[in-house]
């Protein structure tokens, strides 16, 4: 058997695997549900990292610890979170440019084919997502939106900062849906009927991150 070229061992297969992380059990059902709990472990694994970002911190941290290629694995935050602009309403996707958060921002990676998918689905908003290390409401709320922030969550900065962390120019990016937004609060009235809006939006979500992952170029994946 000839011997294989130099660097073979190295190179990230032409199937690199994906990794989207999300917090929550209903999440990750609703993320898998189109496809079955088999999604996972890979080439695509969808992970249900606990709340908050130390724990989306851990979670990355285990998972990536032992891939085949050191930053060969692409990284999606998704999952729900709170829309900050005015006229959002339940449902609505948001597409991030970066996250950030008090440690800093993370980039995201090949957005623009990731948009016109997303479109097909629903309403899209890009922008940068504000990290929190808990529930943001009111005045709060008012703040992030003045930075230019356009959603809010706890984990996306936390998961994007970890994946980058010692492999800055791995894929990343972040997809989340509204569930909360100014007028929709989550303890007011209809609250049930948004969370039932987002949550079949975020069923519909799988096919576009997996459409962004066959996007990007080989040396990136």
């Amino acid at each position: 058997m000839p011997a294989p070229p130099p660097g073979a061992g190295t190179r990230p297969p032409a199937t690199a695997p994906l990794l989207v992380a999300c917090a929550l059990g209903v999440e990750r059902f609703a993320l898998t549900r189109r496809t079955g709990p088999a999604v996972g472990p890979g080439p695509v694994t969808v992970l249900r990292t606990g709340m908050g970002p130390a724990a989306a911190r851990g979670a990355l941290a285990r998972a990536l610890r032992d891939e085949p290629v050191p930053g060969g694995t692409a990284v999606v935050a998704a999952g729900f979170c709170a829309g900050l602009l005015p006229g959002m309403r339940p449902g609505d996707l948001i597409l991030a440019e970066e996250t950030r958060d008090a440690a800093g921002r993370t980039p995201c990676s090949g957005n623009t084919p990731l948009a016109r998918a997303l479109a097909e689905l629903g309403t899209v908003h890009t922008g940068p997502i504000a990290g929190s290390g808990h529930v943001v409401r009111g005045g709060r709320r008012d703040a992030l939106r003045g930075t230019g922030a356009v959603a809010v969550d706890m984990e996306s900065a936390a998961t994007l900062a970890a994946a980058v962390r010692g492999a800055p120019d791995r894929p990343v990016t972040a997809v989340r849906v509204v569930v909360d937004a100014p007028g929709h609060e989550l303890l007011r009235i209809g609250t049930l009927r948004g969370g039932i809006s987002a949550f079949r939006v975020l069923c519909t979500l799988l096919p576009a991150l997996l459409a962004w992952h066959r996007s990007l170029p080989l040396s990136r994946r």
